[in-house]
């Protein structure tokens, strides 16, 4: 999984970045401080892999992982080549979703490009500048589109009307992923690579004296939250400058200061699960001496598909999937204790694989 964090400069995006992925982008106050993007990839913090690796004895752990992309500071007029123009916008067509990080911080040293802070005039100005990029690629593939529908071809028609109702979304100043297709128009849609198709979390960057307050408390972030409904958005309200703190300190002692702000959790963590269910993604677990792993898989996913992941052998030469729910795992002591119980379930083709499921795969080639 790959998520692009965007935003206007000076928003605390690259610290946010910096404190998630401890790669240490540079972070300054002035526009355009990260040229290229920067590429961290981080771990999915996952309680179960170490607790199974302990059952296990496994000699080596390997999570799950996401790669954040830190993406150059937009400005208005980007899709028109201001500032890093269309070189930005590329670098977001490659990411799966978007982490949009929002100014909801009053902090009169760190300059605004426009002057003051307004979350949703600044969400706005981002918004604005994908759409148009949209709307530029859309329109030379209808104008193609057009021309082809004289040939007679009933397929020129069908993606030329497909495009011209993506074309009005745009042109009402509405982003694609507002739209409902059906299956066959969401496999074309995707092959567009359209900009405001993906998905989108706006993480409220707070200051660090908001730390602990409700939303209801902090007006800039109900703002986003509203905005956010309407656009089928997740938000997630976190402090970059803490995030920063946190990830420079031991764990023992982020644990504390965790525990002194009257959090349960860091925002990498919240990070994880926002992401997660945005893209409607899930892990299964596998295992063994050697080692205990994640798997990522969209929900939905069916068992061959499920051991594809680990090789296309295994979704080849799939039999079957045994199928055990770690807590019950951990609860019956070994897999092996788990099958005399009547734990192990003997899965086929059909089965729909949940969270949590740790499994051993049947297959032969």
């Amino acid at each position: 999984m790959k998520l692009g964090v965007v935003g206007l400069p000076n928003v605390g995006k690259s610290t946010l970045f910096n404190a998630i992925t401890h790669a240490g982008a540079q972070a300054a106050n002035f526009p355009f401080c990260t040229i290229e993007p920067n590429v961290g990839v981080v771990a999915v913090p996952d309680e179960r892999l170490d607790k199974l690796a302990a059952l296990y004895n496994s000699k080596k752990i390997t999570p799950a992982t996401i790669e954040f992309v830190d993406i150059a500071g937009l400005v208005k007029g980007a899709s028109q080549g201001e500032g890093l123009g269309n070189k930005f916008l590329s670098h977001i067509r490659e990411v799966d979703a978007i982490v949009h990080v929002v100014r909801c911080f009053s902090d009169p040293n760190v300059t605004h490009v426009e002057d003051s802070v307004d979350p949703i005039r600044d969400i706005s100005i981002i918004n604005m500048e994908l759409i148009l990029a949209d709307l530029e690629s859309v329109t030379k593939r209808l104008d193609k589109a057009r021309s082809m529908v004289k040939t007679g071809d009933k397929k020129y028609k069908i993606e030329s009307e497909l495009l011209e109702r993506i074309y009005n979304t745009l042109s009402e100043e509405k982003p694609v992923r507002s739209m409902e297709f059906s299956e066959d128009e969401r496999a074309y849609v995707k092959g567009l690579f359209l900009l405001t198709a993906k998905p989108v979390i706006y993480a409220a960057n707070i200051d660090d004296a908001d730390m602990g307050k409700s939303d209801d408390e902090m007006p800039l972030v109900k703002k986003v939250e509203e905005f956010a409904k309407k656009d089928g958005s997740e938000v997630l309200v976190i402090c970059a400058k803490t995030e920063e703190e946190l990830a420079s300190l031991p764990p023992e002692e982020a644990s504390m200061l965790l525990e002194e702000l009257g959090l349960t959790e860091s925002g990498l963590n919240r990070l994880v699960k926002a992401s997660y269910k945005l893209l409607g993604l899930i892990s299964y677990l596998t295992a063994g001496e050697k080692e205990t792993r994640a798997w990522t898989i969209e929900n939905g996913t069916k068992a061959p598909q499920a051991a594809g992941k680990i090789h296309s052998d295994f979704e080849k030469g799939f039999i079957r999937a045994e199928v055990v729910d770690w807590k019950t795992l951990l609860e019956c002591g070994n897999y092996n204790a788990a099958k005399e119980k009547g734990k192990v379930r003997s899965e086929g083709k059909d089965y729909v694989f949940k969270d949590g499921d740790v499994v051993l795969f049947r297959f032969n080639v």
